[in-house]
């Protein structure tokens, strides 16, 4: 793409100082407490948008993080990252699925998942028996699906009692995309 991507990240890692100060150096932001309901991701997320850059958001959430699966199986998409596209005053605003293949990765052990409730003890996954996971990749393909635009005859549809499944089916349309890519690619 040839373009820097500001990645939303799990709450715990704005808690944890090293990984704070990686994660902001290449330039992540924190989504918020689970408890919360993500207003400050979405402000951050608009003010991103507006400036022109581009937001990056895994949509199946924290539970792949610590629950690890094959690579080519998906979780279901949570539907934030649609609600916030229909909701941005940005034009020209484009939804661009992309699978992550990976084609070499080393899987560690990082620290016991309970360890991790010290820093965001709001996150249920981490009160889990087991470790946390650290995958590195080593190599990965990425995969481009068709753009999404989100234009205003979409934005009008959002509004009112039509939002809720607009958003869902632009959420399945992502997650059969990507899982369309993935299929194709470990084949």
């Amino acid at each position: 793409m040839n373009r820097s991507v500001r990645f939303a990240c799990h709450y715990y890692m704005s808690r944890v100082p090293v990984m704070r100060d990686v994660v902001s150096a290449m330039g992540g932001f924190p989504l918020d407490a689970p408890s919360q309901r993500q207003k400050h991701f979405f402000q951050n997320s608009i003010s991103f948008l507006q400036a022109r850059q581009v937001v990056g958001v895994f949509p199946e959430g924290a539970q792949p993080m610590v629950q690890v699966k094959s690579a080519n199986q998906l979780s279901p998409f949570h539907r934030g990252f649609a609600h916030l596209a229909l909701r941005a005053p940005v034009t020209d605003l484009t939804i661009l699925p992309v699978a992550i293949l990976s084609t070499e990765e080393n899987k560690h052990q990082l620290a016991p998942l309970k360890l991790f409730r010290l820093f965001d003890p709001s996150e249920p996954l981490f009160n889990c028996g087991g470790w946390h996971p650290a995958i590195v990749y080593r190599r990965v393909h990425l995969h481009f699906g068709y753009p999404i635009q989100i234009d205003e005859n979409l934005r009008q549809q959002y509004r009112g009692r039509h939002g809720t499944p607009l958003a869902k089916e632009i959420t399945q349309s992502c997650w059969d995309q990507i899982d369309g890519m993935l299929q194709q690619g470990c084949n």
